[in-house]
């Protein structure tokens, strides 16, 4: 009995993923894409309440990571882009990682992006190596790279491939000197892409005050909250 409630459970979830996903879909028809670029652990997570709180339609993050784990090592971000007809805001791996918003802005021409960031690049740091500490290290501590290998979220590997983006060594995947440049040359080529194009990137911390209505202003949208939902807090 147990296994066969198991498995109505699993069948169950799926039929509302995929009733959850047309609805998405149908939706975005027609509308204009947003895309959030910030580096993980910058709010995207509040961002994407933020945008479903409006009533946008926000993309399935694990189908977004599921994509960017076959795809995007390969240099192949067609299948990312069709999958981006799913719903209008998207956000979290890939969207936060190099170049994607590259492929993305030539895909979908008239598109919006914002970038998060957090105060400073040590602040980033520390935030992504807490969270990860909690999630996969041993004892709270920051992961190895054989914990990354071994972490379940999406696949095991997958979390040793996202550390890995930043360009890390195997002996030390959390080098913070290369972290933090790494952080801080991923912003600086997205301002100086977008540098002649002022309506088409928000650049936020989505933890200063009045940083919700420099949001809803570049939507062009009102709302009646006054800031940011804080989802993910590290």
């Amino acid at each position: 009995m147990t296994g066969f409630l198991s498995v109505a459970r699993a069948a169950k979830s799926r039929i509302f993923e995929s009733c959850r996903d047309m609805s998405a879909h149908v939706r975005s028809m027609g509308k204009q894409k947003i895309f959030c670029i910030g580096r993980n652990k910058t709010g995207t997570t509040s961002l994407a309440r933020a945008f479903s709180d409006l009533g946008y339609s926000v993309g399935n993050q694990r189908k977004a990571e599921l994509l960017a784990d076959k795809y995007y090592f390969d240099n192949n971000f067609d299948p990312v882009i069709e999958y981006c007809n799913s719903a209008q805001v998207f956000q979290d791996i890939p969207f936060s990682w190099p170049e994607t918003w590259k492929h993305l802005d030539q895909a979908f021409p008239g598109s919006k992006f914002i970038l998060t960031l957090r105060d400073d690049a040590e602040q980033w740091y520390q935030s992504v190596t807490r969270f990860h500490g909690k999630l996969f290290g041993q004892n709270g501590n920051t992961p190895t790279a054989d914990d990354l290998r071994n972490a379940d979220y999406v696949r095991k590997g997958f979390m040793y491939n996202t550390v890995k983006v930043h360009g890390t060594p195997e002996h030390d995947p959390y080098n913070k000197e290369i972290m933090i440049a790494h952080y801080e040359r991923y912003n600086r080529d997205v301002i100086a892409y977008f540098s002649n194009r002022p309506d088409d990137l928000l650049i936020i911390n989505v933890a200063e005050p009045g940083a919700y209505q420099h949001f809803v202003s570049f939507l062009g949208v009102q709302s009646s909250a006054t800031d940011f939902p804080w989802e993910n807090r590290t």
